[in-house]
């Protein structure tokens, strides 16, 4: 798995740019780095002995595309009256940034796969192009293993992602001179 600020810096960015950059409520950013990053909570199935590869284990049902259209419905449903959203369109940006994060996970070069049709279907996957090195856990990130982390999400994320967003700036028309 990519590092959970990964996560959120991908969030960040696929909100920047469905907002076409538009000032938003703090709410708005901590749900959609919550959401990025609310699939790892089923890293509590090793402690709990829950098998590797299972539906509750690490990148199965947690990290599958309906998980993400619930779990994004039920958060839209409640926060877009306070942030003042249509809430279709929050729903669909909430379900972007938490489909995402299997997503990043299926280009790591390691653990399992992502189940990302579970419940339905329990198959793991893969992207073939797997360029970010997996993230190790719990004191490891301060490793050797966990600088190389960091360099391959800089260069195939984080990257992209500034990349993604400094293009919708241009587009909007912010950077270029306008003639007096």
């Amino acid at each position: 798995m990519p590092t959970i600020l990964t996560h959120a810096v991908v969030a960040c960015g696929i909100g920047s740019v469905l907002t076409r950059l538009r000032r938003m409520p703090p709410l708005f950013w901590l749900l959609a780095a919550g959401l990025s990053i609310l699939p790892d909570a089923d890293v509590v199935a090793w402690p709990l002995g829950i098998p590797w590869g299972t539906l509750w284990a690490h990148r199965g049902i947690t990290h599958s595309f309906p998980t993400a259209a619930l779990v994004s419905y039920v958060v839209a449903r409640l926060a877009f009256r306070p942030l003042r959203l249509p809430f279709f369109w929050l729903w669909g940006c909430y379900f972007l940034v938490m489909a995402s994060h299997g997503f990043l996970d299926a280009f790591t070069n390691g653990g399992p796969g992502v189940a990302f049709l579970a419940p339905f279907d329990d198959t793991r996957y893969f992207f073939p192009w797997r360029p970010i090195v997996v993230s190790p856990i719990g004191r490891d990130i301060v490793s050797h293993w966990g600088l190389r982390t960091i360099v391959s999400e800089l260069l195939w994320v984080w990257a992209p992602t500034i990349a993604l967003v400094g293009m919708a700036w241009l587009a909007q028309g912010r950077g270029v001179r306008r003639p007096a």
